[in-house]
């Protein structure tokens, strides 16, 4: 799954008006998106495969859950497969058996309820994974189902080996879960150019969970894909309202003030400063900054703290070799490019390809609650 939280300022118009309240930007009315009701909806064929291969017999709970974890991804049973791009609903993924790990926490999550077992989304918040595309960067959050079976809680994750997760998970509500799900849809109508379709889904991630920052942090990207610079600024702010350490907001709303040569750039730059410290992709980030002003001596510095954050980061590298050449630095350029080739030729499809395929299910915990 991606949480789309990074950076309008790498595609931002350029001056808009300077005025900007606190205040939540409006959100366009909702028309066409999935009913809530039909995201975690089991398809009757799917309920009768459930019951026949899980539930045969009035099994234990243990058992169930065991039988649970082979259903899902056996050949014989559901046969699910790994594919980031695929945000379904339990119907479309059971439709395409593919599941990205917001859908596979639904498919688990949906099916454990039927199969009488006590299920919960668990979400990771930021992880040390992130794509660009199109001048936007995507940072990917992480979530995954938690199954609770007499004293002991189990993880059922699609993507364990895939993802570096910083912080142990935290149990988070169903509304913040269906939440991440419009979030996503959001996030693919956008890439479609269709923003209209976008808001719309975005107005029912908030209204699920209008407390959760990254929420407004994308709405405020969003808004500054239409050109709507002053709603951007307002739904950055209320993000950072929320969450005063929230990293992509500070980050978007430094750039729309920058462009807009706004006095309060420099106030929350220097917020950013002290929370970007130990975060290697806001040191990228702002690498990129400093590049495009050509000044590559910080350029570098924050390139080398990144690098020293993630050191096997092939496009830190690559960038870093980038910016050596642009600053007349031949030698260090061919070592840094050298040094991401070595790294990228690491990354083999099919490596990606048999970890994603393979569901881990793991224990994390025997404790008594």
């Amino acid at each position: 799954m991606f949480i789309w939280v990074l950076a309008a300022a790498l595609a931002l118009p350029g001056t808009v008006p300077a005025e900007a309240t606190t205040s939540a930007p409006p959100v366009v009315a909702v028309a066409d998106p999935i009913p809530q009701d039909q995201v975690l909806a089991l398809p009757p064929e799917l309920r009768a495969k459930l019951h026949e291969a899980v539930l045969a017999g009035d099994p234990s709970p243990t058992v169930r859950f065991q039988r649970l974890a082979h259903f899902i991804v056996d050949d014989d049973g559901l046969g699910m497969t790994y594919q980031e791009n695929a945000t379904y609903t339990v119907a479309q993924a059971y439709a395409n058996r593919q599941a990205n790990c917001l859908t596979f926490t639904l498919l688990v999550i949906a099916l454990a309820k039927e199969a009488g077992l006590e299920a919960y989304p668990q979400e990771m918040g930021e992880t040390l994974s992130w794509r660009e595309v199109g001048g936007t960067i995507y940072r990917d959050n992480h979530i995954n189902a938690g199954i609770r079976v007499g004293g002991h809680r189990y993880t059922i994750d699609p993507a364990a080996d895939l993802v570096l997760i910083p912080q142990p998970p935290v149990v988070v509500s169903h509304e913040r879960l269906l939440a991440h799900y419009y979030n996503n849809v959001a996030v693919d109508r956008l890439q479609e150019g269709r923003l209209d379709v976008a808001m719309q889904d975005m107005a029912v991630a908030l209204a699920l969970d209008p407390g959760y920052a990254t929420l407004w942090s994308n709405v405020g990207v969003m808004r500054a894909h239409g050109s709507d610079a002053n709603g951007a600024e307002r739904a950055y702010l209320r993000a950072l309202a929320l969450d005063p350490k929230d990293a992509s907001a500070l980050f978007n709303l430094v750039q729309l003030l920058d462009r807009r040569g706004d006095p309060r750039e420099r106030y929350y730059r220097q917020r950013l400063a002290r929370v970007e410290q130990n975060d290697p992709l806001q040191q990228y980030l702002q690498a990129l900054d400093y590049e495009r002003a050509g000044d590559y001596p910080h350029a570098i510095e924050h390139l080398q703290r990144a690098i020293q954050l993630k050191r096997d980061e092939d496009r830190f590298y690559a960038a870093l070799a980038r910016v050596y050449t642009a600053a007349g630095d031949t030698r260090r350029a061919s070592s840094a490019l050298a040094r991401a080739q070595s790294l990228s030729a690491g990354k083999t499809r099919d490596m990606y390809r048999a970890a994603r395929d393979r569901i881990t299910t793991s224990s994390y915990g025997v404790k008594q609650d």
